[in-house]
Formats: structure tokens, sequence, C-alpha cells
């Protein structure tokens, strides 16, 4: 399997496995104060970009 090959399948799962968490434990932040829930959809609209990015860059490199 390629670099890029890989990348790609593990980039999707890995993604899926995101969303699902993120929604999981968004069902608790609901009933908290506005803030928090600002400061949590914040950070998990954005956290998934520095893997992703990682992930990217890593694949990019080409054969190892």
């Amino acid at each position: 399997m390629t670099r890029p090959t890989f990348a790609a399948l593990a980039g999707v799962g890995g993604f899926i496995a995101y969303v699902m968490i993120a929604v999981a434990l968004a069902d608790h932040v609901l009933h908290l104060h506005w803030l928090v829930q600002l400061v949590y959809f914040t950070f998990a609209g954005i956290a998934w970009v520095w893997p992703a990015r990682k992930l990217m860059f890593w694949a990019a490199r080409g054969p190892s």
C-alpha cells in the first residue's frame, strides 16, 4: 500500500472517529453555559486540522 493511499484511508477513518467523539461529547456540552459551548464548538471545529496537516505532509514526503 502506498503512503498516500494509507494516509487517505487513515485520514477518512480518523475523521469519522473524531466526528463521532465530538458529537458524543457535544451532548454533554449543550446543557452548559453558552460561553462553554462557544469554546467547545470552536475547539472541536478546528482541532482536526493539526493531525490532518501532519498526515498530509507525511503522505507527501514520498516513499520511506
